[in-house]
C-alpha cells in the first residue's frame, strides 16, 4: 500500500474523529441544561457514539502507526507521528477509564429522578471530554502537519 494513500486515510478519519469530539464540546454545554434534557440528550450520544468511536481511535491509531513505519526514515515526521500517536492513546485512556464508566452510570437514568450527585458526574464527565476532544484535536494537527512536510 503507498504511503500517499495510508496518508490520506490517515488524516480524513483523523479528521472525522476530531470534528465529531469538537463538535459535542462546541456544540453543547451541559451545563445549561435540566436534568431531563441532559439525560436524554447524552443517553442519545452515548447510543449513538459508545462504539463508534472507540473503534474510530483504534483505526486512527493504527493508521498512525502505520504512516509512522512507512515515514522513519524521515525523523522529523516519525517523532510528530510518535506524539498524535500518544495524544490518541491518551484519549482513548481518557475515554475508557473516565468517560465510559460515567456513561454507564447515565445509561441507568430515568429523566423524570435525578441522583444526587448528577451534576457532579455531568461535570467530571464533561471536564474530561474537553481534556480528550484537545488531545484528539492536537493529534489531528500532527498527523495533518507531518503529511505537509517535505
Amino acid at each position: 500500500m503507498s504511503k500517499s494513500v495510508v496518508r490520506f486515510f490517515n488524516v480524513v478519519l483523523a479528521g472525522i474523529m476530531a470534528g465529531m469530539v469538537f463538535g459535542v464540546w462546541l456544540g453543547c454545554d451541559p451545563k445549561n441544561m435540566s436534568f431531563p434534557g441532559y439525560v436524554e440528550y447524552q443517553q442519545g450520544l452515548i447510543a449513538a457514539f459508545n462504539v463508534l468511536m472507540p473503534v474510530l481511535g483504534l483505526i486512527v491509531i493504527l493508521l498512525t502507526a502505520l504512516s509512522a513505519v512507512l515515514q522513519r526514515e524521515d525523523k522529523g515526521t516519525f517523532i510528530v507521528l510518535l506524539l498524535a500517536i500518544a495524544l490518541l492513546i491518551l484519549s482513548g485512556l481518557i475515554t475508557r477509564f473516565v468517560n465510559q464508566p460515567i456513561n454507564a452510570i447515565v445509561m441507568t437514568w430515568k429523566p423524570e429522578s435525578p441522583p444526587g450527585d448528577w451534576m457532579a458526574l455531568r461535570d467530571r464527565w464533561w471536564s474530561f471530554h474537553i481534556v480528550r476532544t484537545l488531545a484528539i484535536g492536537m493529534s489531528f494537527c500532527l498527523v495533518t502537519a507531518s503529511g505537509l512536510r517535505r
